[in-house]
């Protein structure tokens, strides 16, 4: 365990001071630059976030045994330093991913809301780790990652609209029709509330024509790519269906 807690110390540290490249980068721009950053930083949130969502949906199950696997050899060569750069590794790329989310939510968000949330999330995972390392054997990761699936997908489609809507302060992308709708009167997107639903799911009391676009275009992409084999083949029955003799 000795390596394994090293490499988790490692990547906190690591992870600690992309944090502090972050918000030492964020405080520098101001203005349009400023708009742009934060645009910036939601479009690669969400792709990163994406291409977790798909690998996951796609390797769960391979994820899982491959791991394992490496766990048994390092264990088997007594390799401490493979398992010590393992554990890094681990938690370097998720620290780096929270960095983003964090950095994201932070642009509608207040300072309190983010401590608050980010510990509730850090409480919760550690929750999740513990169940994992007790009952790991029973835990079906195919389902598990469908599940969390769905949640991160609908947190990446939020950061796609509000990064498209970050562009169109800075002046980056045009509105075309500059409110399609107005429900502030039912949750207005700066109170508490509608703050909480920015930071989760992109939320804009009166988004615009490209906003409503792009969070619609992202569903569709990903629903798309996920079951792409299963819309190929309905295409495919419908087109034989309709085609003259």
């Amino acid at each position: 365990m000795r390596p394994v807690y090293a490499g988790i110390a490692l990547g906190i540290i690591a992870s600690i001071g992309v944090a502090v490249l972050f918000v030492a980068l964020a405080v520098e721009f101001e203005g349009t630059l400023e708009e742009a950053f934060e645009g910036a930083t939601m479009f690669l949130a969400a792709a990163i976030l994406t291409t977790m969502i798909l690998w996951m949906r796609n390797n769960s199950r391979a994820y899982s045994e491959g791991l394992k696997s490496k766990v048994q050899m390092a264990l088997s060569r007594k390799e401490t330093y493979g398992l010590a750069t393992l554990a890094f590794v681990s938690i370097f790329r998720e620290g780096v991913e929270t960095v983003l989310f964090l950095g994201s939510a932070s642009f509608s968000s207040t300072g309190v809301q983010i401590l608050v949330g980010g510990a509730l999330g850090l409480g919760l995972a550690a929750l999740v780790a513990i169940a994992m390392m007790k009952y790991s054997v029973r835990l079906n990761l195919k389902s598990f990652f469908n599940v969390t699936g769905v949640l991160l997908i609908l947190f990446a489609a939020g950061l796609v609209a509000h990064g498209i809507h970050e562009f169109e302060e800075a002046g980056f992308i045009p509105p075309v029709v500059e409110h399609v709708w107005d429900v502030n009167w039912l949750i207005d997107d700066h109170s508490d509330g509608g703050r909480l639903l920015t930071a989760l799911l992109g939320y804009n009391g009166d988004p615009s024509l490209v906003e409503v676009l792009g969070y619609i275009g992202y569903w569709m992409l990903v629903a798309f790519w996920i079951y792409r084999e299963a819309t190929v083949t309905v295409f495919r029955r419908v087109f034989a269906a309709v085609r003259p003799g």
